[in-house]
């Protein structure tokens, strides 16, 4: 168990970071390239799914990839402007093992170090959802108990950074949640990679893209009816809802053999450990 001076000290050196990082955007940072750009093929997969991998087996599969740790796959990044020349572009910047009376966290979360808006951007979002959790619950006094976990992965595929991070959060009574967020990063542009172009990379026809999401997710919502009827609990899914289409996608990643996953993680912002996955190999 650590000595909490020093998981406060992690914690305040991870905020440090981010505002460093921040005001390097704000004040040194113009922007260049397009994300749509020319780069190297991250696969030529061609874009088959294995209709054969139930939605269980892939939450296995993606369960089975946090090494809370960067495989950079010997791409050469030295030519890449780091906020903290001692560590890699990816690293372990906060590492938080204690259990008390009314909580026990487990959690490992990663520092994106390369200068910019976007990386910037990405350490922030990890500051307002992660590391400030984390911090809540070690300096609430109340009885309820809590269990926070997180941990990552980070890969290279072609000139793809890719990180996900998943946590978990059991509030006292309240069901648990699982929270997943992604960031995806072009080491050539600097620029924030968005799905159309994985899509394009991997030969995957976007309304092809559009139809598998509506099939999967169509399918997820008449399994949890049929449970509601049989008298569990389910999480309702609104079919109507925009955050199905394809030009809203906010939770994908490339893997550590270039499969993409498009993840719809319900945890992110209601109390559910329910999602849905659509993966290309």
């Amino acid at each position: 168990m650590k000595n909490p001076k020093i998981i406060y000290i992690l914690i305040s050196a991870f905020c440090i970071f981010a505002i460093a990082a921040g005001v390097y955007e704000q004040f040194f940072v113009t922007n260049n390239g397009k994300t749509g750009g020319k780069g190297p093929n991250i696969s030529s997969a061609g874009g088959n799914t294995k209709a054969e991998i139930s939605q269980e087996d892939l939450k296995k599969q993606l369960s089975s990839i946090y090494t809370n740790a960067f495989d950079s796959k010997n791409y050469d990044v030295s030519n890449i402007e780091k906020l903290n020349a001692k560590e890699n572009i990816v690293y372990t910047a906060i590492n938080i093992d204690e259990q008390k009376e009314n909580y026990e966290i487990k959690v490992s979360l990663p520092a994106i170090n390369i200068k910019g808006d976007v990386a910037a951007n990405f350490n922030n979002i990890t500051q307002t959802i992660f590391v400030n959790k984390a911090s809540e619950i070690m300096n609430n006094q109340n009885t309820n108990q809590t269990r926070y976990t997180a941990r990552y992965m980070a890969t290279i595929n072609g000139s793809i950074l890719s990180v996900v991070i998943e946590s978990t959060l059991k509030e006292g009574d309240n069901p648990q949640r699982i929270i997943i967020q992604t960031y995806n990063y072009n080491l050539q542009t600097g620029e924030k990679v968005e799905v159309p172009y994985l899509l394009s990379q991997k030969n995957i026809v976007q309304s092809d893209c559009q139809n598998k999401i509506n099939e999967v997710v169509q399918k997820a919502s008449e399994d949890a009816q049929i449970l509601v009827q049989s008298g569990y609990t389910a999480y309702n899914r609104d079919l109507s809802s925009t955050i199905y289409l394809l030009s809203n996608l906010s939770t994908y990643f490339l893997g550590q053999n270039g499969d993409l996953y498009i993840i719809f993680a319900y945890g992110n912002q209601n109390y559910t450990s329910d999602m849905d996955i659509i993966w290309y190999e």
